[in-house]
């Protein structure tokens, strides 16, 4: 078995640097504890001098242009530069501090210059092109080809000078401006802290709740108090909880205020500029918007496509809150509340009204959902549906004292890869939660085993306490462990199509598919334990979850649909109409357009949106997870036609087809693929309970 291939810079770079001397850990996993700050841009000089040496040997070979010295070369280039990013963006976002913040806005630029620099030379081009179509090629070495010739054209490769030199002057500063805006948000929410002082203080918080609150007091220096963050579980379940309207006030207006609060944390003038260069990059590269340009490598490929799915969406999500924010003013008023519903009392009168109807309440739910027995009950299921097994290590090295790490095995005993988990919030980690990679998996020189990670912002409880999750943490946790399993279960030759290496409105296909089996009876009744008691879940608790299932989907559609079409309308403009624009009012006028509710604030407004502006990973595309959902919701509906949601044929085509295709086919072909068919929108609707509405 070979875990990672050794390079040039692994034996001929300095051994006193650690993260280029061989790993001798197990599964050659980084020896976190190794590495100082200080290392990092030395690592990078050496391995971005190692892959422009690759680069510039391909590109001069005198050899006719074949698969092999041309594709194939370019993606065994640059592994030394792909092993220190990889563990520098992991430290970056999951553990980072001052030393690392500041190298991040050095190398953020340096290396998007790199990157461009290799997607439009025009030696490398020319040799790709004159690939062909592949004709005669495997069908994975014909998908790679398509591949990079698409990327390098996207890229501006066939470009003149000029054009190129603009291109690169783009590149480079959206690379400082992406990290600028993360850290700007990072920034906020580090600062941010709601002391809360007194029995009166603590109002309607559960036992766990304070003691969560307790913990993140003792974390930021404020012992004897409580506090709550800016992380979502801390400030979403104050405000699910908190009898004190003033303070939940408080809470929600730092909340969505982060990156608009003036001084050198606003975002404001990021946002503007980014618009205004990604419109200007996408007319260089021949399109009429950066949404035109970003969608023509989507499932989706138009706007008008895009759109056509979030207004159909829209208006019985939109009918579907009205009606929940009339029953929650109602409500107050019994209550004797002379008040309108405001944004921050939402959260606080769903939990009652969801009370009042189904007889849920989340503190009564989150006893049930230990950490410890959801990480288990996601692990059951990857078992279950494709016989994985996961033996936690303690010898693996990690980057702080709260990562957890599982061996994972497949049938026979076979060797995996490791997955690590980060579950708690802390001031060094970035908010929100997401998957990623130390190594992606390939098999080009032999068996690259994967290394994946999850990173996530659960409230740490006081220590000896069990750490409890919500339902909706549950939902995270089970979500981006179907990206591990994206990652875990790949099963390609090349790196450039492994694991996650696809479209990014097919890439949350596995993700929210794999949510669907938390909230199956098969796996609450045996995973759904009491953290005192060990007692399950009762049947009739697990009736009325199921009841409820689509309570609130009009509140959670409305916050994300607002989100996803002022994405698109920020990218949707054309230099010219970018020229001027102003963020805050585009995104007041783009929200009057659809109408949308005062009572309710975009699920990620814009400056803190950094889905789409640290990195542009879902620039234009944060539609993506709707268009996932539509088939995820028909995808797990193939399960339920067998009257068994682990059927093992239906699961053999899922892993076959999805988990462990990564980019090898085209989406649209791997689902069908799958199921037989094309999904429609009607699987979606019945999921959220908007079909009635519709």
């Amino acid at each position: 078995m070979t875990t990672t291939p050794t390079t040039p810079a692994d034996r001929t770079a300095s051994q006193d640097n650690p993260l280029l001397a061989p790993w001798a850990t197990p599964f050659e996993a980084p020896p976190f504890a190794a590495f100082a700050p200080e290392q990092f841009e030395p690592a990078f000089d050496a391995a971005l001098a190692e892959h422009r040496a690759e680069i510039e040997r391909i590109a001069t070979d005198p050899a006719e242009p074949t698969f092999e010295n041309t594709i194939a070369a370019l993606e065994r280039s640059g592994r030394t530069l792909s092993r220190v990013a990889a563990v520098f963006h992991v430290l970056a976002g999951a553990h980072t501090n001052d030393a690392l913040l500041g190298l991040e806005r050095t190398l953020s630029p340096r290396l998007a210059a790199h990157a461009n620099a290799v997607r439009t030379d025009g030696r490398l081009y020319a040799r790709i092109t004159a690939l062909g179509d592949g004709e005669g090629l495997a069908p994975e070495q014909a998908r790679v080809l398509e591949r990079y010739s698409l990327t390098f054209r996207r890229s501006g490769a066939g470009l003149d000078a000029a054009a190129k030199a603009r291109l690169a002057e783009i590149t480079r500063r959206l690379a400082t401006l992406g990290t600028t805006f993360s850290q700007n948000v990072l920034a906020d929410e580090q600062s941010y802290v709601l002391a809360l002082d007194g029995a009166a203080d603590l109002a309607g918080l559960s036992g766990s709740a304070r003691e969560e609150a307790g913990a993140a007091a003792q974390d930021r220096g404020l012992a004897g108090k409580h506090a709550i963050t800016l992380a979502r579980s801390s400030v979403e379940g104050f405000l699910r909880a908190s009898e004190r309207r003033d303070l939940r006030e408080q809470a929600f207006r730092a909340w969505a205020a982060r990156g608009e609060n003036g001084g050198p944390t606003d975002n404001t003038a990021v946002i503007a500029e980014t618009i205004r260069l990604r419109a200007e990059r996408a007319k260089l590269l021949g399109y009429d918007s950066f949404a035109a340009y970003r969608l023509e490598d989507a499932m989706a490929k138009t706007p008008a496509n895009v759109r056509e799915l979030l207004d159909r969406v829209w208006t019985p999500a939109r009918a579907r809150a009205l009606a929940d924010r009339d029953a929650m003013q109602e409500m107050i008023r019994q209550e004797g509340g002379n008040f309108p519903l405001a944004a921050w009392d939402w959260r606080y009168y769903a939990e009652k009204l969801r009370k009042a109807r189904y007889g849920i309440d989340e503190d009564e739910v989150r006893p049930y959902l230990p950490l410890d027995r959801m990480i288990a009950a996601a692990f059951d299921t990857a078992q279950k549906l494709f016989g994985l097994g996961f033996a936690e290590r303690h010898d693996v090295p990690v980057w702080h004292p709260d990562v957890r790490v599982w061996e994972v095995t497949g049938p026979g005993g076979r060797k995996v890869g490791l997955f690590f988990g980060d579950y708690f919030a802390r001031s060094s980690k970035r908010s929100g939660a997401w998957m990623t990679s130390l190594r992606r998996q390939e098999k080009l020189d032999g068996e690259v085993l994967p290394l994946i990670v999850n990173v996530m912002n659960f409230a740490k409880p006081a220590p000896g306490e069990p750490a409890l999750l919500s339902f909706d943490d549950g939902r995270t946790l089970f979500h981006e462990f179907g990206h591990a399993l994206h990652g875990l279960l790949s099963d390609v030759t090349y790196p450039t199509i492994s694991g996650t290496g696809v479209s990014t409105d097919f890439v949350e296909l596995p993700s929210q598919l794999y949510e669907h089996w938390l909230e199956r009876p098969e796996v609450l009744k045996s995973f759904a334990r009491h953290a005192v008691t060990g007692e399950p879940m009762p049947d009739e608790l697990i009736e009325r979850l199921a009841h409820a299932r689509t309570f609130g989907q009009g509140f959670a559609t409305v916050e994300y649909v607002a989100s996803a079409l002022v994405d698109m309308d920020f990218h949707a403009l054309s230099p010219e109409q970018a020229a001027g624009i102003d963020p805050k009012s585009f995104e007041r006028e783009a929200l009057a357009r659809i109408g949308m509710p005062e009572e309710i604030v975009m699920r990620h407004r814009p400056p803190h949106f950094t889905h789409v502006f640290s990195g542009g990973g879902y620039a234009a595309a944060y539609y993506s997870y709707m268009w996932s959902e539509v088939m995820d919701a028909d995808a797990f509906a193939a399960f339920e036609e067998t009257g068994d949601v682990f059927d093992p044929s239906v699961a053999k085509k899922l892993h076959d087809h999805v988990y462990a295709a990564g980019g090898s086919r085209d989406p649209a072909d791997a689902y069908v693929a799958f199921r037989g068919r094309l999904p429609e929108a009607d699987a979606l609707l019945k999921k959220r309970g908007l079909a009635e509405v519709a």
